[in-house]
């Protein structure tokens, strides 16, 4: 289910709420005869070190960070880009308090945004007389780093040097070199990765990026002289479970082998060795480990424990807590088909009508949903971490005391509790991921990385 965006009735609730959000208002009451606001006219000149429409890079992303972190909707989220979305959600937030509505980061608005200003390093060449260089080869240069690799949701200059290196090794990326990591992105990594022989899961990952030329290969370490030859841990190969298919008792396989072989070589002894049957002495290793390694003792091949072994990859998007109250269910409906042609953007946890919905990070309330605003939505609340992040809870049965815009949730807080509001009949949470305030992305393995649906006992309440 997707929920549609009530703009006006948001302004309206941002405005009265903008000294709860340590906001500095503008003067309300200066004419343009005045000229308190002329600073912020038509011929508004961009603060110095403030970026300035078409202009890219670190600078937007502040910018833009700081528009979504005052609870205002920002098309396409934090991405780098100074294009029209953000100069008309630049526009509305300066109406909101105040200021004349520009859409140009002057002095005035940065101030109230709370941005500083970029730095402007300045690099001092020093001429010095040296002996003639030798020609050597230039250094190769990679686009992205381990640590920028994109996801799926995600846009701006990262995934365009993607979707640059996919056409570049003969593919054709749906959509084009548009700068968007969707569907046909997705599609065009799976091709390239099968191409390659590489897991497909159409995740960009770093034997994928590594295939790609997007980042520098991870140098072998040279094994000691006389050492015997060191063991190598599944998380450094290539080899990854297909996360929405793990192997389960009863299975036997190539699968099974790669899940053995982790285990022997984080010392958990599996007998019979790695023979590819899933059979008791799989089950009790994998206790073994889970009890070590402080997960749920289930000996089975949970999501949270893949994840530990280095069988499948991390979430793009890591969360601390589990949203819902136990006993629980869910199962992968990602892009499941809903009626009027949409697509189902979230993951729905089935539990008992009333059970507590905690907040899953550290965050900001930035937006409230009702059944009188949002029939689908129903009751609920968005919930937006430091970096524009946010996650969407839907059909609430009520949302809970002191959640307004603006309020501060500790991970774990209580902010609602599970219900049938909106356009469901079956008591869940329909819950939503936007990494920094883009495209939704697949939560399942985000909540499944820390499933509690077995835990019954409310959290405790965090520290202040």
């Amino acid at each position: 289910m997707s929920h549609n965006h009530t703009h006006f009735v948001n302004r309206i609730i941002v405005a009265t709420a903008i000294a709860a959000m340590g906001l500095v208002m503008a003067p309300t009451g200066a004419s343009a005869s005045t000229g308190v606001v002329a600073a912020s006219s038509a011929t508004a000149k961009t603060a110095p070190g403030q970026p300035a429409f078409g202009d890219k890079g670190p600078h937007v992303v502040a910018v833009q960070t700081a528009i979504m972190r005052n609870g205002f909707t920002l098309k396409g989220g934090a991405t780098g880009v100074f294009n029209k979305s953000t100069q008309r959600a630049l526009k509305t937030f300066q109406k909101v308090v105040g200021l004349k509505p520009t859409g140009v980061v002057d002095t005035a608005t940065a101030k109230v945004l709370k941005v500083a200003a970029a730095s402007t390093t300045t690099v001092q060449v020093t001429t010095t007389t040296v002996a003639p260089a030798t020609t050597t080869v230039p250094a190769v240069v990679y686009p992205l780093t381990t640590s920028t690799l994109p996801v799926r949701g995600a846009k701006g200059d990262a995934v365009v040097a993607v979707q640059k290196a996919l056409k570049a090794a003969g593919l054709e990326v749906k959509g084009g070199i548009d700068g968007a990591f969707g569907s046909g992105t997705t599609a065009t990594i799976v091709a390239f990765q099968t191409n390659k022989g590489l897991t497909a899961t159409g995740v960009l990952d770093i034997p994928t990026a590594v295939a790609l030329a997007l980042i520098a290969p991870v140098a072998a370490a040279t094994p000691a002289p006389a050492a015997a030859p060191a063991a190598v841990s599944v998380a450094s190969t290539t080899t990854l479970i297909d996360p929405s298919s793990l192997p389960v008792r009863g299975n036997r396989g190539d699968t099974v082998r790669t899940l053995q072989k982790a285990l022997i070589n984080a010392g958990i002894e599996v007998k019979g060795g790695a023979d590819g049957v899933f059979g008791g002495a799989t089950f009790v290793a994998l206790q073994k480990y889970q009890t070590a390694n402080g997960l749920t003792v289930t000996g089975t091949l949970t999501t949270q424990t893949a994840v530990k072994l280095g069988l499948v990859a991390a979430p793009a998007v890591a969360i601390s807590v589990f949203p819902v109250q136990g006993l629980c269910s869910y199962e992968n409906t990602w892009h499941a088909p809903r009626g009027n042609n949409r697509k189902h953007l979230g993951v729905d946890v089935i539990a008992k009508e009333g059970n507590l919905l905690y907040a899953v990070a550290d965050g900001t309330i930035t937006k409230l949903y009702t059944e009188a605003s949002d029939k689908l939505a129903g009751n609920g609340v968005r919930l937006t971490m430091a970096d524009g992040t946010y996650f969407f809870y839907g059909h609430m049965q009520k949302i809970a005391d002191g959640m307004t815009i603006g309020a501060k949730v500790k991970a774990g807080q209580v902010v609602g509790y599970l219900g049938k509001t909106g356009g469901t009949t079956t008591p869940h949470l329909h819950l939503e991921v936007h990494p920094l305030g883009g495209e939704a992305i697949d939560p399942t393995p985000i909540v499944a990385a820390v499933d509690a649906c077995s835990v019954t006992t409310p959290l405790p309440v965090p520290a202040a």
